[in-house]
């Protein structure tokens, strides 16, 4: 029998999280086990129940989800998050990912889709919203993170991969799939979800949205020529 995928949903709106209370519980494989209102009580919520995943807003009063995202994060328990904003590029989705989020979706996204995100990031995997990924990314990397937004460790990392791994790196940073990647390298799925799992072990990054981050940063990726 699989487990249940413990879900937190945290969103300064009562009436949004009562809404999205009603879908996830409507999952058999989903559980709403706790809700929040802002950045602060979500922290809270993660440290107690430690959920699977949090649903988490951005613009929120007390501790916005951003600062939210980067404590969770460095709790080290293993939650992952889903960022839920109205807008394709809002402001504090970069900022978000590069604190630790695993993706994010839009708020008007299909619920069937929003369901499959939850489980997605509960899997491990990331997930960003298909129709703005690459505007994402490439805007993401133009605003040049600071020095301390970067970890001094990312090059020297990249140049111990293989040709092989660099090859998949690239490939997950266009936003491929382990049967995609398979496809593109003439190998099995499970053979290149392998090669994924090494490349988190080795760059140490959380997820493929970090590996996707190390790829554009380090200059291995370009926007708009992946």
């Amino acid at each position: 029998m699989t487990a249940v995928v413990r879900v937190v949903v945290v969103d300064d709106q009562a009436l949004l999280r009562g809404a999205f209370r009603l879908l996830v519980d409507s999952a058999p494989d989903l559980e709403v086990v706790g809700e929040g209102e802002n950045g602060a009580e979500a922290v809270a919520l993660v440290g107690e129940l430690r959920p699977d995943v949090v649903l988490m807003d951005i613009r929120m009063p007390v501790m916005d989800g951003l600062a939210a995202t980067r404590a969770i994060a460095e709790l080290g328990v293993g939650t992952r998050v889903l960022v839920l904003t109205t807008f394709d590029l809002d402001e504090y989705v970069f900022g978000a990912l590069r604190a630790g989020a695993s993706g994010f979706l839009l708020k008007d996204t299909p619920p069937a889709q929003l369901l499959d995100g939850i489980r997605v990031i509960a899997r491990g995997e990331s997930l960003l919203g298909p129709s703005v990924t690459r505007q994402l990314i490439a805007e993401f990397v133009r605003r040049k993170p600071s020095v301390d937004d970067v970890s001094s460790d990312a090059p020297a990392s990249l140049a111990a991969l293989t040709e092989r791994e660099r090859e998949v790196l690239v490939l997950v940073a266009r936003g491929l799939t382990n049967q995609e990647i398979g496809e593109e390298l003439f190998v099995t799925p499970a053979t290149a979800k392998t090669h994924v799992s090494r490349l988190l072990m080795k760059l140490g990054a959380r997820d493929r949205t970090q590996l996707v981050v190390m790829a554009y940063e380090s200059g291995l990726v370009e926007p708009h020529t992946s």
